[in-house]
């Protein structure tokens, strides 16, 4: 059986900080410390290699019982890490005041116990963290038992009483939010935007729950985020970017209000701006798109907006955001110019980059590759998406890959090899019901062209192609390839016989 990289991967996920921290929180600990020489060793290998280790340490007996030593490193850190940021989060800091009310409960110091207790329950209240003021409650419950039975009756059973119905009503209230956009977050994680009925009948069932509909339904701050969020996301799926850009900005505007929530969501935050940026893009607002990306990358200096799952979804958002505004005002050359930094960044992240935001990255860098007229590297990344076997996620992007397959080959002049790509490619639509009116045109006249060796000819298709695609752009469901790409300006750019990029220019300046 192959070794387990669990170790490999948390140690080499440690600031300088931390392991600094953890060397200095082992040094109080008395005995043997081969875990320490382990942990080095670890540190130093770029790649774990168990063999590498039972090696260095071949003379040692501790090497023989290297699982278990293993696993007591892999504690030690994880302690260690406790108590490094017991207070770098609001949870963290909740958690250890209970701990500690504990304690002074056990030992009868009642009345220092209901000092912590009420200052706990005010940290609780102001960052509505719902489940930790319900423990408190039932620890103040067992307070007042304590106070009875002294002969002391200050309290008010009755208010404590109301006060935990209340937090009951709003952890189930908020738990029913998180479950709306659990269904939402699916629809648009498997498949994009909606397309078929059954997508259209799923987005709709949730737009119209009483929660997402009615007002005033979220009974606190942190279910009214996630209400907008989702009508947000609802809006999204179905192309409404105005609305959806006006949902979005109430859920960064809620968080921007509440500073103490803010922190503690810090990745809600970041994808509310996320999409901000991305209805700006789809609105050509790229004015206020760019400003947008520029205030995401400082977000890490604010407060709440540290660790590495930040950095990296900053990361994500940011670079794919940059791309797709780029590409979409046809400054090819520039975004192409960003490759270089992305793929050190992808590199960085390592298992840290979700699989969706590296079929995303793949997907874009093929368009601005071949928006700045560089065809084999379009082809490259694009092979990265079609080589993918993944079977659930994001068939979205599997689909119009497969499409904007044929046009890259179309201008690579692989002629030859069109014919067949083109049933293929029918073959796969026709499994997954994915072939809309715009699609099959594609599919039906890049046979033509491929078959065409007269340029006059050719110029015809391409006229007759542009003009059935005008009639079906009345649609705004068929206009759905144009998020992928932009197949309808390459068109226009044979039509013309003006580059790609230069077209796409064009009309982002008339929409500005």
């Amino acid at each position: 059986m192959k070794p387990s990289t669990e170790l490999h991967d948390l140690i080499k996920s440690l600031s300088k900080s931390e392991k600094r921290f953890f060397k200095l929180h082992s040094s109080l600990q008395s005995g043997d410390k081969n875990y320490l020489r382990i942990f080095d060793a670890i540190d130093k290998s770029k790649v774990y290699d168990e063999e590498a280790i039972k090696k260095l340490f071949a003379k040692e007996t501790f090497i023989k019982h290297l699982p278990s030593e293993k696993n007591h490193l892999y504690k030690l850190i994880l302690k260690a890490l406790r108590a490094y940021h017991s207070e770098s989060s609001v949870s963290g800091v909740l958690k250890q005041e209970i701990k500690n009310i504990e304690i002074l409960y056990q030992k009868a110091l009642y009345v220092e116990c209901n000092k912590l207790l009420h200052r706990a329950k005010r940290i609780a209240k102001d960052n509505e963290r719902f489940y930790y003021w319900f423990e408190l409650l039932n620890w103040e419950k067992m307070l007042l038992e304590e106070a009875y039975e002294s002969g002391e009756f200050t309290k008010d059973l009755d208010a404590l009483i109301e006060e935990e119905r209340d937090v009951i009503e709003k952890l189930r209230n908020l738990a029913a939010y998180h479950i709306l956009y659990s269904k939402i977050n699916y629809v648009f994680r498997s498949g994009g935007y909606v397309r078929t009925d059954e997508e259209h009948a799923m987005v709709e069932e949730i737009s119209e729950h009483p929660l997402i509909k009615g007002k005033n339904t979220a009974l606190s701050k942190r279910a009214a985020t996630i209400c907008f969020y989702t009508q947000g996301f609802c809006q999204w799926a179905k192309r409404d970017w105005k609305t959806s850009l006006e949902k979005f900005q109430r859920v960064k505007q809620i968080l921007d209000d509440n500073t103490l929530i803010k922190a503690d969501l810090p990745k809600r935050y970041i994808k509310a701006v996320h999409y901000i940026i991305n209805a700006q893009i789809e609105l050509l607002d790229l004015k206020n798109a760019k400003a947008n990306i520029k205030y995401m990358r400082e977000l890490p200096e604010q407060q709440g907006f540290q660790g590495q799952n930040i950095e990296a979804q900053v990361f994500v958002a940011s670079f794919l955001s940059e791309l797709r505004l780029l590409d979409r005002c046809g400054d090819h050359t520039k975004a192409m110019a960003l490759s270089e930094p992305i793929l050190a960044g992808m590199e960085q992240l390592g298992d840290r980059l979700h699989k969706e935001h590296e079929l995303e990255f793949y997907f874009t860098l093929a368009c601005v590759h071949f928006g700045g007229g560089e065809m084999s590297k379009a082809l490259f990344w694009l092979n990265k998406v079609l080589n993918d076997n993944e079977p659930t996620l994001r068939q979205d992007i599997f689909t119009y890959a497969r499409l904007f397959n044929l046009v890259i080959h179309y201008e690579l002049g692989n002629f030859d090899l069109l014919e067949y790509i083109v049933r293929s490619t029918q073959r796969f639509l026709s499994k997954r019901h994915r072939a809309d009116g715009m699609e099959t045109i594609l599919m039906e006249n890049i046979k033509k062209l491929a078959r065409t060796t007269e340029p006059s000819v050719k110029r015809e298709l391409f006229k007759a192609m542009l003009a059935r695609f005008n009639d079906l752009l009345v649609d705004p469901n068929e206009s759905l390839v144009l998020k992928y790409f932009d197949v309808h300006s390459w068109v226009s750019a044979h039509v013309e016989g003006i580059p790609f990029s230069e077209v796409v220019r064009r009309r982002a300046n008339a929409a500005a």
